[in-house]
């Protein structure tokens, strides 16, 4: 697409922005239809430990998002002098997992508790043992669960519970959605009705059934999407915080997970394809044919964006150790 082309098409909004917030950078990247990178943003942050937790402020979450975006902007008016009103679409990926719970005014009741966290350990054993599924400590069932099992106080507030990605999408539509892949890293999902799986819901509810809590694990959870469905527009409130320039209405797809951008990245969607995510964790993803007949601990079950089985093998340590590494030498040398 030539440059006068080009300039056409990022004013008639025949674009598309994807940002993702990873574990060490926030992006934002506009492209063209077809797929070739415009413009693009990022911002720097950290995860901090916070009362015994990883966690990321909830502050720099916006500041970040903000940022990047702003940087994208900035970069479509130098390059070709246009001032960005119009996107054709909008989708958000972050670091999949983790623990963000809400109570009914909004407000996260403790700091988000990410991927990295390894406190779970009781609980991901526990529900394994109730569902016959492998529950890694990283899900967001196992941090609610074993928030129950400490009985921590903020527990009968919850209202909603969501990713780090299902947070800022809520955000900007105010829809409760969730892409499927990152649904999978919440609870089991059920591959014949793309949905959580209800027989291990209601042996959830009845597990906790004797605690009284005023809630069901079914109404905290954020509705459940499939690639290619459209999971809310750009309200007044999410041009607000995103970039009052912009016009209401935009398109949302369905806010994934890491994984999820890997596999589409890599074109490993299909069945008996695969890929291998090499970033602050690594770890291999397979698309399978079926479900695996049995619990293996070394395995974890998630799904692709359009929602057929993964097996994922997880480990929570990588290019951290190895820019740490990286920077000894340098400075040695």
């Amino acid at each position: 697409m030539n440059q006068v082309d080009l300039k056409e098409a990022i004013s008639k909004g025949e674009t598309s922005l994807g940002i993702e917030l990873g574990s060490t950078r926030i992006k934002a990247v506009l492209i063209d239809r077809r797929f070739q990178p415009i413009a693009s943003g990022s911002f720097e942050w950290e995860n901090q430990i916070k009362d015994g937790y990883w966690t990321y402020d909830q502050e720099d979450m916006i500041t970040g998002l903000q940022t990047a975006y702003r940087e994208m902007k900035r970069e479509v008016k130098q390059k070709y002098g246009i001032t960005l009103t119009e996107i054709g679409s909008i989708g958000f990926s972050a670091m999949m997992h983790g623990y963000l719970a809400f109570d009914s005014k909004g407000e996260l009741l403790v700091p988000f508790r990410t991927w990295r966290n390894a406190t779970t350990s009781q609980a991901a054993r526990k529900l394994t043992e109730l569902f016959g599924f492998n529950i890694p400590e990283r899900w967001s069932i196992a941090h609610l669960y074993q928030a129950i099992l400490n009985e921590e106080e903020h527990v009968p507030r919850i209202d909603y519970i969501t990713t780090l990605a299902g947070y800022i999408h809520w955000l900007l539509t105010g829809n409760k959605a969730i892409g499927i892949g990152d649904a999978s890293g919440i609870f089991p999902i059920d591959e014949s009705t793309h949905d959580y799986h209800p027989t291990m819901i209601t042996q959830f509810n009845d597990l906790i059934a004797a605690k009284g809590y005023p809630w069901k694990l079914e109404d905290l959870l954020p509705k459940v999407y499939l690639s290619g469905k459209q999971a809310g527009e750009l309200t007044d409130k999410g041009a607000l915080l995103l970039d009052p320039d912009l016009m209401l209405g935009i398109p949302l797809c369905p806010p994934e997970g890491d994984a999820g951008t890997g596999m589409v990245a890599t074109n490993s969607v299909r069945k008996r394809t695969g890929n291998v995510s090499v970033g602050t964790s690594v770890f291999a993803m397979i698309v399978l044919e079926k479900e695996l007949a049995n619990v293996y601990p070394e395995i974890d079950m998630v799904t692709t964006p359009d929602g057929s089985p993964v097996a994922m093998v997880h480990a929570n340590n990588c290019s951290s150790d190895l820019n740490a590494w990286m920077n000894l030498f340098r400075e040695f040398s």
